[in-house]
């Protein structure tokens, strides 16, 4: 055996490192799909579990990035970003979340995607014995990365009951006393709920009075519908005064595979932040950052992403409600989030599946109709179905769906 097993850090798990049984869900979700495939090789996957747009990025930014690369200025390190694209995103924050104030130079510092924002901020705060407050189900990112630092995770768990907002009042003081972090996500993945100014109110008024500084992942803020406006955490009065946002182009401009986005907020945990970056990355590409700021400056792109994908919850909503979900379309993000059933009964039969997860259910799904979803049993038992399913044409969409009753329409769904 190599002497390498024994160097490995014992936050990766020292030398079991590599030998668990344990699957990352994903990677079990990715390798059950490969299997259903091959089992059904003439039935078509509909894969609902990605959480991914299916559209490419807009005309005139991918012009843009190829003007820009050809540039010779444009091949140079790009470190802590560059100044059009701050001013772009300081811009961009005013026009959709009517957020003044922000300073481009000491506000804002873009990252090479928001996960990798995520995972630097813990870096920047969190000693042995530390704790993050976390919502559960959410991104794990900052979770991942606050253990790995030695500190400690507090999950607060999100409960339809409770509109899918953390409850900041069962968590005990001497919790409180350790908790340097809290990570919040609004409009939120996987349920889809959404904060309102009042929520955020009280998560500025909680972290002030436990010196907790927060950190607002906006990935899917701009994703809204139905009259709900989308709203930034740092317009709320105080906010900047104890966190920062993490922005992504990734959901609201098709840009995932581009990796670009940006921090803003509180200027001292700005700076922490891109200190922590310098010494971490070089910074994007800057053709990259120069097409963002283009991206930026156009939210038809956005309009269009979000006429979208309301059509397409026009069409799953109510299909999942004729099969026997209580499915509701959200008021952001790309989710619709419901209860998982506790039993399958196939129609004309007496006999009964029963589940004891939606983990459970989400594979027999998958196994017997090939669809997929995501499931998440960390605060009841639910399914995440996202509207970024692969169709290029609203013919195209309603044929989806319309399969996918027809696949489930033999089996009668119980719920508790």
């Amino acid at each position: 055996m190599s002497y390498i097993d024994s160097l490995i850090a014992d936050r990766l798990g020292g030398q079991n490192f590599g030998k668990t049984t344990e699957i990352f869900k994903f990677e079990k979700i990715k390798r059950a799909k490969a299997a259903a495939r091959l089992a059904h090789p003439d039935l078509p996957l509909i894969d609902m579990g990605v959480g991914e747009p299916d559209s490419r990025a807009d005309d005139l930014v991918i012009e843009a990035i190829a003007r820009e690369a050809a540039l010779p200025e444009n091949r140079t390190y790009a470190d802590n970003g560059i100044f059009e694209f701050r001013e772009a995103a300081a811009r961009y924050l005013e026009r959709t979340y009517r957020l003044t104030g922000i300073d481009p130079a000491s506000q804002i510092v873009h990252a090479i995607g928001s996960k990798s924002a995520l995972a630097m901020l813990p870096v920047a705060f969190i000693n042995p014995g530390d704790v993050i407050l976390m919502p559960t189900p959410c991104y794990p990112i900052p979770a991942t990365w606050t253990r790995y630092l030695g500190g400690e995770v507090y999950p607060l768990p999100l409960y339809e009951s409770n509109n899918f907002l953390p409850d900041f009042g069962t968590i005990p003081p001497s919790i409180l006393r350790r908790a340097k972090l809290l990570y919040l996500n609004y409009p939120n993945n996987p349920t889809g709920a959404v904060a309102d100014a009042e929520f955020f109110a009280r998560v500025v008024e909680f972290a002030e009075r436990n010196r907790i500084a927060v950190i607002h992942d906006a990935a899917y803020a701009a994703l809204t519908y139905d009259g709900y406006d989308p709203l930034s955490f740092l317009s709320v009065p105080g906010a900047v005064e104890v966190g920062v946002e993490t922005h992504s182009l990734s959901k609201a401009f098709n840009m995932t595979g581009w990796r670009i986005g940006f921090v803003c907020g509180n200027p001292q945990m700005i700076t922490t932040y891109a200190t922590i970056k310098d010494n971490t990355d070089s910074g994007q590409f800057r053709a990259i950052q120069k097409a963002a700021a283009i991206a930026l400056a156009h939210p038809e792109i956005t309009a269009a992403t979000i006429e979208k994908y309301s059509r397409r919850f026009g069409l799953l909503v109510p299909a999942l409600r004729e099969l026997g979900f209580n499915a509701h379309k959200p008021s952001g993000s790309f989710y619709c989030y419901v209860k998982s059933p506790i039993a399958v009964q196939q129609t004309g039969t007496a006999s009964s599946m029963r589940f004891s997860s939606a983990g459970d259910f989400s594979d027999w799904l998958l196994r017997t109709t090939l669809i997929s979803t995501v499931p998440w049993d960390d605060a009841g038992a639910y399914l995440r179905f996202s509207v970024t399913f692969e169709a290029d044409t609203q013919i195209r969409e309603r044929e989806i769906i319309n399969e996918l009753k027809r696949r489930l329409e033999g089996y009668k769904f119980i719920f508790d």
